[in-house]
């Protein structure tokens, strides 16, 4: 066998090895669309346009709601902002999020936990759970607030609120890079 017939056998070889290692299902997620499908709120884009095209199209606020979503603000090491869905709320200081692209790239963690470390208690800073610390990490995450599964009331009256930002803390915490979808 000449060298050139052995490196196509060895190639194809390779190649279904790799067919068979992933699951034909298998899906490299980005935090804007993933929070869309299990939220169900109709918003397109990178992470960081999230909380200003939800204005009049959906609530927003500062209490965390199952269903909802947090939006996390950018920052240097998040360009392109996060989010993710509160699937459940734990008391009025933490929640478990179900999020996509945070402790590994492209990957969904379901029921996470997420502590506000604000000092007024508005969830403008959290921490994160991450995976490869096994808790919440020593980063503190600034956001915008929770956009709230349904829509926005007719009349410009709702209340936005916006959320201050902020510094580093510790325990359950990802880093992540939002990304567009």
């Amino acid at each position: 066998m000449n060298f050139r017939a052995f490196a196509a056998r060895c190639a194809l070889a390779a190649s279904l090895c790799l067919l068979t290692t992933v699951p034909a299902q298998a899906r490299f997620w980005q935090c804007a669309p993933y929070a869309r499908e299990i939220s169900g709120i109709e918003i397109h884009g990178n992470a960081n346009t999230w909380w200003g095209q939800a204005a009049g199209k959906y609530e927003r606020g500062n209490t965390p709601v199952e269903g909802s979503v947090l939006s996390f603000e950018s920052t240097r090491r998040m360009r392109l902002g996060h989010v993710a869905m509160v699937s459940k709320v734990v008391s009025d200081r933490e929640v478990l999020l179900t999020h996509a692209n945070w402790s590994r790239r492209g990957g969904i963690e379901r029921d996470v936990r997420a502590v506000d470390v604000s000092a007024a208690g508005d969830w403008s800073q959290v921490r994160v759970w991450f995976g490869p610390v096994g808790g919440l990490g020593t980063s503190s995450y600034p956001t915008n607030g929770f956009i709230y599964s349904g829509h926005a009331p007719e009349s410009d009256t709702l209340p936005a609120v916006q959320m201050a930002s902020g510094g580093n803390t510790g325990s359950p915490g990802r880093s992540v890079v939002a990304l567009v979808d």
